[in-house]
């Protein structure tokens, strides 16, 4: 198995080519500069593998939640690459990427939408993949979904960013992972089993996982948060 993943849905910029058991990773903290790297970084792990675009099976992309713009770069990307080359996509969402990071079994995990909100999502490792408990979804202070039973790993920036989502879930926390954020490797590994499952699509339809459709608030809300 060849496949090309690549996450930019964070400040964090990073590429992964996993061929057979080996994984190669490019990574830079490029914040708004995702697009001027990535190129460059796709080319370098190419070479260090020794590989053209039409030797590999499959490309992958974090689909978000995330950066409009980086998601939309990503994605982009891939979706470039698999018409050029007649590979196939296959999406894999920050959550389950940061689940996949983590070395446990439950993963709760939390990215900082700004504007005073998380994206929160829940999995469950089953049968070497993961299962959802919470579906991916937008939240605000004082509606935070249940989480069932107790010893989950949480893990995300919105863990790190909001004192209520960590007091929401203390007592079914066992663990927390500071300042993690979803990367390649990750991506690539999701990917490579979802490929094996049939899970891949068409480059047309590779598309972002947003969950909400506005980046930043008006004035006026602005004004009456205060």
């Amino acid at each position: 198995m060849k496949l090309l993943a690549i996450e930019t849905s964070t400040e964090l910029c990073s590429v992964a080519l996993l061929r057979d058991d080996e994984l190669f990773v490019e990574e830079a903290h490029a914040p708004n500069q995702h697009a001027e790297q990535l190129a460059p970084m796709v080319r370098l792990l190419l070479s260090r593998a020794g590989l053209e675009t039409f030797d590999l099976d499959a490309f992958a992309f974090g689909q978000g939640p995330g950066s409009f713009t980086g998601l939309r770069i990503a994605c982009g990307l891939v979706q470039g690459l698999s018409l050029g080359s007649g590979r196939p996509v296959v999406g894999v969402n920050a959550f389950v990427a940061l689940a996949e990071q983590a070395n446990a079994s439950r993963v709760v995990a939390a990215i900082d939408a700004r504007m005073g909100e998380t994206y929160l999502a829940a999995y469950s490792r089953m049968g070497g993949d993961w299962e959802a408990a919470i579906a991916p979804g937008l939240y605000v202070e004082g509606a935070l979904p249940a989480l069932p039973g107790r010893d989950w790993v949480a893990t995300g920036s919105g863990f790190d960013a909001f004192a209520w989502v960590r007091g929401a879930y203390a007592r079914q926390v066992a663990h927390r992972i500071e300042r993690d954020l979803p990367r390649a490797g990750a991506v690539a590994r999701v990917a490579a089993r979802s490929l094996a499952r049939g899970g891949a699509v068409p480059a047309e339809q590779a598309a972002p996982l947003y969950l909400r459709d506005k980046v930043a608030l008006t004035t006026r809300e602005r004004q009456a948060a205060r």
